[in-house]
């Protein structure tokens, strides 16, 4: 447990013919991208960063649960929304594999048609003109329909491009050339215990939004589209948001009940983002500047452990007082922890994790809670469902084996893994991923 976006006009229903997979293109022309995706969404069968994304959206009336329906973030931009986009309370995140015998015209033609899908999707429309109700009566719906009427509820689709589709012996892609050096799968670190079944995967799609139903929607319609080129992995839904990305957000508590997240990399923080965050210009390769590297830990939570402990021993674990969330050392929550007496334990997380013990390294974090019913012994499945961003990957890990002596490990299990670079934001007229394979 260690410590976007801007925008265009999304294409409007009627823009298109029914059933037509289009991107918008330069000149306000329609270009079509694959006729595939369709065909899979008609056959196939789904299981479940700048201005606008850090607080641009605009409110228009209220959904279900109190959400503002209206709050949209747009697709396109400098950065991928989602990221310091303010943390929405609901996530759906899955994993896919593309299929053995997918090509690099199937790769580009899937992020293509999840582009323009996530377009649409994040205004509140079907994935197509057609829709859910507006095809033909003898054929499916392009749309499953149970997001009709919600709105866009905050819904930001992110996506991200993980190791094993440079890495493919085959070079099917013809992309091997073009892999970051720091894109590899993390090492193992003391305390694993990672599960196949919630780790890995060659593409990955973080789904939030203050609906879930508007979440799950859109992971379960963009799995549609990927028929026949790339199938789910795994996936996970998580709540109850366990950071915050902009000032006016309160900080959120964890499973534990503590404060979680309260030094994090706010999207007001330009500085921060450039030096943590974005990948910059004159990082290697060229065509990831603007983007990021994502994170994902399942870490289960031995609450039943946990709740036996006195309040000072978990206070002394963390390094916080339960309550306010100020640091051992004195102050409120948002005064800077002092290490230079034993007010705070040497092996406490807040200490562990602090930037001036790692060298000043800083991860900004977009962790949910998750509960997955009860485990075999009838203990609680639950744990943080931990994402982080950062400019390269050795921040997480610098991180990671820093935390190895956490008081903290003997209540928690990291059982899932994954890791993801995530390509700057689709420019107009383009898609997620296109400087990649210019």
């Amino acid at each position: 447990m260690t410590h976007s976006d801007s925008g265009a006009t999304a294409p409007r229903p009627g823009d298109e013919p029914a059933g037509a997979s289009v991107v918008a293109a330069e000149d306000g022309t329609r270009a079509g991208i694959s006729r595939r995706g369709l065909l899979g969404w008609a056959i196939g069968s789904g299981v479940a960063g700048i201005a606008a994304g850090a607080g641009g959206a605009v409110a228009a009336g209220a959904g279900r649960g109190g959400s503002a329906a209206g709050d949209e973030f747009a697709f396109e931009g400098a950065h991928q929304a989602g990221i310091t986009t303010r943390v929405q309370d609901h996530l759906h995140f899955a994993s896919f594999d593309m299929m053995p015998r997918a090509s690099r015209e199937d790769l580009v033609s899937l992020l293509q048609d999840w582009s323009y899908a996530a377009s649409r999707m994040v205004k509140g429309l079907d994935v197509s003109a057609s829709g859910a109700v507006g095809g033909s009566p003898e054929a499916p719906p392009d749309d499953t329909g149970e997001a009709q009427g919600l709105g866009a509820t905050g819904l930001t689709l992110t996506f991200g491009l993980g190791p094993g589709l440079f890495l493919d012996e085959a070079d099917r892609f013809g992309i091997a050339e073009r892999r970051p050096a720091a894109l590899a799968d993390l090492p193992s670190f003391v305390g694993d215990a990672l599960e196949a079944g919630t780790s890995g995967g060659d593409l990955c799609i973080q789904a939030c939004a203050d609906d879930p139903q508007v979440a799950v929607h859109a992971v379960r319609n963009l799995s549609r589209i990927a028929f026949g080129r790339a199938r789910l992995r795994w996936s996970q839904l998580g709540f109850g948001r366990t950071s915050r990305t902009s000032a006016d957000q309160q900080t959120p508590r964890n499973l534990f009940g503590y404060k979680d997240g309260t030094a994090n990399i706010l999207a007001d923080d330009a500085a921060g983002l450039a030096d943590h965050v974005w990948v910059a210009e004159q990082d290697e390769p060229a065509w990831m500047a603007g983007g990021s590297y994502l994170v994902a830990r399942k870490i289960a939570m031995h609450v039943e452990t946990w709740d036996r402990l006195r309040l000072a021993e978990q206070d002394r674990t963390i390094g916080r007082a339960k309550g306010s969330g100020a640091p051992l050392s004195g102050g409120a929550e948002e005064t800077e922890p002092s290490f230079s007496g034993s007010a705070i334990d040497e092996h406490a997380h807040v200490r562990l994790a602090h930037p001036t013990v790692n060298d000043g390294v800083r991860i900004l974090r977009r962790g949910y809670n998750y509960v997955d019913g009860n485990t075999e012994l009838g203990k609680l499945d639950a744990g943080l469902f931990f994402l982080s961003y950062q400019r390269s990957p050795e921040q997480f890990i610098r991180l990671q084996k820093r935390l190895s002596t956490d008081l903290m490990s003997e209540y928690i299990t990291h059982i899932g893994s994954g890791i993801w670079a995530i390509p700057a934001g689709a420019q107009r007229g383009s898609y997620v991923g296109a400087e990649l394979f210019s």
